[in-house]
């Protein structure tokens, strides 16, 4: 089983499509605090369909908490186009935590700062488009993460 980490996110759609992308693979779903919705969000439960129920999701306060859980964090990868290597590059292992920032700013610098080592972009191939949508990227990284497994 993966864990895919959102810090901060922000729109309640996203989370509700990831939360429904997540039950699908058995993946974890862990919401950092603070979100940018309620987690009983209308918008969230109908992204997420009747699905929601399925979703394993923990959620912290913030971030230090999110330490104190039984991820492996020499196993964690976090996703930024502030990164250098490309996704690919990744061998994957069960267990793996992907950590994917908030829609508009992405990661916390901190974070940044402190998995120098462990961070990985999604490579884009129009020089005018800066990210993808959050939903799009999670499931990216989830579906190649679950091929090598396979």
């Amino acid at each position: 089983m993966f864990n895919v980490v959102l810090v901060q996110p922000e729109i309640p759609q996203n989370t509700g499509n990831i939360g429904r992308l997540t039950a699908g693979c058995r993946a974890k779903l862990h919401l950092i605090h603070p979100l940018g919705f309620s987690l009983s969000d209308k918008h969230l439960r109908r992204a997420g369909l009747d699905y929601w129920p399925e979703v394993q999701l923990a959620d912290y306060p913030d971030w230090k908490a999110f330490e104190g859980s039984d991820v492996d964090f020499s196993r964690m990868w976090l996703f930024s186009t502030k990164a250098e290597r490309p996704y690919t590059e990744i061998t994957f292992k069960p267990g793996d935590t992907l950590v994917f920032g908030a829609e508009s700013k992405g990661l916390p610098q901190e974070l940044h700062e402190r998995y120098r080592d462990q961070r990985y972009r999604i490579p884009i191939e129009n020089p005018n488009i800066r990210s993808l949508n959050l939903a799009n990227a999670v499931a990216v990284v989830l579906y190649e993460a679950l091929r090598q497994l396979r």
